[in-house]
């Protein structure tokens, strides 16, 4: 057993050096792309035709930056569910040993009662006793009281047997499970600094994309062109969906849902962007990583990256109902699978060239955004 963990270990280890050397070449050919713009951008003059360029350039670095960033963080966040299982597995290994300790010690302290008891009643010839001209009644009461305590004896012994083949059988699980902490403890650190790099990596593009967009009419264009994008992607979803019977919708809902995480509402629905473009749902002020709910039980219908808006899922409740869940760190869940309203769907983030963590969230009837404060409470 020892040479089979000691393989997965070596193998383990191989695997995440392996990985780590594609995502260090991955960010290295990142960083020379940034690079290459900067050095073009500051070389060429100022025209609207080369400044579009640039922006779909940087936005899509951008992209392959957010997702790198999301990659990272979905691996942490299971080694953090993967360190929680196991401290959970040892606090109740560590509570089964305390009883097995106390079962054994009444054990021990059972079985030695009766070996005294034993001794002090001396060695008893049967035959004698058959042979020798007492009562048989009285005999036989002897000979079955002996019977009973030789039985007691034999189940002790083997009571105290089963409790330490337990018991070691629960040190070596307990060995396992430490060996494998220590594991998931180097991985969680190795996952941080990437995390980090991941992140530095992020900022510079985004800091060159807010310079390239400091123009206001190329922020409110690509503000047109982000909100063109969540239609288009919302109505290939709604035509990709298949209705389930199961889900009711939301409209038995209003004003009794829970918010998909806890925070103070930054932007609320309606309020003015820039040009007259107005948010179609709620900024929810957050920290990073903090997990995102449904609001509902549905279907999730699309995960993944888009324009403006980062890492994003949206949930297909029936009835024409959907939410929206935008700027996300990482994203738990994949297209097809059905969620529970405890269910962590996604984690709080940055995505989609934000500057501080937070949630975009929104909800849509037949395509329309209507106010989540109407549903959430």
């Amino acid at each position: 057993m020892q040479k089979h963990t000691l393989a997965k270990a070596c193998l383990m280890a191989g695997f995440l050096m392996f990985s780590s050397g594609l995502h260090a070449a991955d960010l290295q050919d990142r960083q020379a792309e940034l690079k290459r713009l900067q050095s073009q951008i500051s070389k060429q003059q100022s025209s609207l035709q080369s400044t579009s360029k640039q922006r779909e350039q940087l936005l899509s670095l951008l992209k392959q930056d957010e997702k790198a960033v999301a990659r990272v963080a979905q691996k942490a966040n299971e080694t953090r569910k993967a360190l929680k299982d196991i401290d959970k597995e040892l606090a109740d290994i560590a509570s089964r040993q305390i009883q097995l300790n106390k079962l054994r010690d009444t054990q021990q302290d059972t079985l030695s009662k009766q070996l005294a008891s034993a001794y002090l009643a001396g060695n008893h010839d049967y035959t004698k006793m058959l042979l020798n001209q007492q009562n048989p009644a009285t005999i036989e009461r002897m000979l079955a009281y002996y019977q009973y305590l030789n039985d007691a004896r034999i189940q002790a012994i083997t009571n105290l047997k089963i409790t330490m083949e337990e018991l070691t059988s629960l040190e070596e699980r307990e060995q396992e499970r430490k060996t494998r902490l220590n594991a998931l403890m180097l991985d969680q650190q190795k996952q941080a600094d990437e995390l980090a790099k991941e992140q530095d990596q992020r900022e510079q593009t985004l800091a060159q994309l807010q310079r390239v967009l400091q123009d206001k009419g190329a922020h409110l264009e690509q503000l047109q062109i982000e909100e063109a994008s969540l239609k288009r992607v919302l109505e290939e979803a709604k035509r990709a969906v298949k209705q389930s019977a199961s889900l009711n919708g939301l409209a038995k809902s209003r004003g009794k849902l829970s918010w998909p995480t806890k925070g103070k509402v930054r932007h609320s629905y309606g309020s003015q962007r820039s040009g007259g473009i107005t948010w179609k749902g709620v900024i929810l002020s957050a920290p990073e990583g903090r997990e995102i709910k449904p609001v509902a039980p549905g279907k999730i219908i699309y995960a993944d990256w888009l324009r403006g808006f980062g890492m994003v899922m949206v949930v297909d409740h029936g009835k024409g109902y959907m939410s929206l869940y935008g700027h996300a760190q990482a994203l738990l869940k994949s297209v097809g699978e059905q969620v529970n309203t405890g269910d962590t769907i996604a984690l709080v983030g940055r995505s989609g060239g934000q500057s501080e963590p937070g949630l975009y969230f929104e909800i849509r009837h037949k395509g329309q955004a209507i106010n989540p404060a109407r549903y959430c409470r």
